[in-house]
């Protein structure tokens, strides 16, 4: 099974300054493929100590230079907040640079205070990913980006370098709608699970989007990938430890970064069920949703965490995992011994449990020119199939 690294770069104390923890976070970045992770993905964040990666492919192109094998993922790039061409021309570089090693993960974004960063409307987020997803998907096949929806109008222009190969089978997005993982069936990419709301919840929306996605592209759908924190100690009571100062405090800082609490977000569309949430927190208070949080991820010795990723495993019918050690404030040694554990006990065990795959293995060769499929004028009838999908 695909097993593979997250890394935050997250500094929500301030006995550490933002270049020692850069320093740290590449540190473990350059240990990954030597410690036999199959892969490493940051995550998109701009403006706070919550997460300082704010340019994920430029990111994983450094680490392409360092490594020969692993593979470069993002989790996610939030396309609303940057310009769809140079999504593509980002992830057209990276995968020359690293040979065809990149995964691209998409998301539509969530944090206001990078919404407001960027001067964009939060409102318009779900039509702004709807139109830049289908854009850079479909340019990222043909070699072309052109596009004429609502919001977005794109010109027709070439991707120069040329997509080194097709994305196809390595396109993953984070969704937490309905709405959304119809529009994924629709562009024909797999599902991101970031563990941030109930199991059986999750199950149910990925009944939904198998159906859907074989209902339109006439094959099963890639299996999904988990996304989760993970906390291994030597003891039982060392991991408990872990879980209540260090995923506990990743919680908080979900909570304060999202503004989870807001009963505003119920005033803003496409974040519906966000308005939901804040009103349950509300209602319950805010120690009892980090509580819910903070028990999604995984902590425990390493037996206990390998069976506690198999039963999340086997519950999805996943095709991988993507782990995350440092988080929460831990100090550099704490974080260095939880990825030491990870990688001796743990990673092993997972990676010898067969799920009928890797990601994104084998990589399609890009077809000739003459074999690219058509781009539509406009991109209007592909835009109109996937009217009212919301991400």
């Amino acid at each position: 099974m695909h097993t593979g690294l997250t890394l935050l770069f997250q500094n929500l104390d301030a006995e550490q300054s933002d270049t020692e923890v850069v320093q740290h976070e590449l540190a473990l970045a350059e240990r990954a493929e030597g410690a036999g992770f199959d892969s490493v993905w940051a995550p998109e964040h701009h403006f706070t100590g919550y997460g300082m990666t704010p340019m994920v492919p430029q990111l994983l192109s450094w680490l392409a230079g360092r490594t020969s094998s692993i593979k470069l993922g993002t989790m996610v790039s939030v396309l609303p907040w940057q310009d769809p061409v140079r999504t593509a021309e980002g992830f057209c570089v990276l995968d020359h640079l690293s040979q065809g090693r990149a995964v691209m993960g998409v998301g539509r974004g969530l944090g206001r205070v990078e919404f407001d960063g960027f001067r964009l409307e939060m409102g318009e987020s779900r039509q702004l990913f709807r139109e830049y997803s289908e854009a850079i998907v479909r340019g990222l096949e043909s070699g072309v980006m052109e596009y004429a929806g609502e919001l977005y109008k794109q010109p027709r222009v070439p991707l120069r370098p040329e997509p080194y190969a097709s994305f196809r089978g390595r396109t993953f997005a984070s969704a937490v709608s309905p709405q959304s993982i119809d529009l994924m069936a629709e562009l024909g990419i797999g599902v991101m699970v970031i563990a941030q709301k109930p199991w059986d919840k999750v199950e149910e929306e990925l009944t939904a989007f198998r159906a859907r996605f074989r209902e339109i592209n006439g094959e099963e759908a890639p299996k999904p990938i988990i996304c989760v924190f993970v906390a291994v100690g030597p003891t039982s009571a060392e991991a408990e430890r872990m879980r209540q100062v260090y995923l506990q405090r990743y919680a908080q800082s979900t909570v304060e970064h999202y503004e989870f609490d807001n009963v505003g977000f119920a005033e803003i569309p496409g974040y519906e069920y966000y308005a939901g949430l804040s009103r349950n927190i509300e209602k319950h208070g805010v120690d009892g949703f980090c509580n819910f949080l903070a028990d999604l991820q995984v902590w425990g010795t390493p037996d206990e965490v390998v069976e506690q990723l198999l039963g999340y495993v086997e519950r999805l019918d996943a095709g991988g995992v993507l782990l995350a050690p440092s988080f929460g404030g831990m100090p550099p040694e704490v974080a260095a011994a939880n990825f030491d554990l990870l990688a001796r006990e743990v990673l092993p065990r997972l990676q010898a449990h067969d799920v009928g795959g890797d990601l994104g293995v084998p990589y399609a060769a890009r077809p000739d020119k003459a074999q690219l499929p058509a781009q539509e004028n406009g991109a209007q009838d592909s835009a109109s199939h996937a009217a009212g999908a919301e991400s």
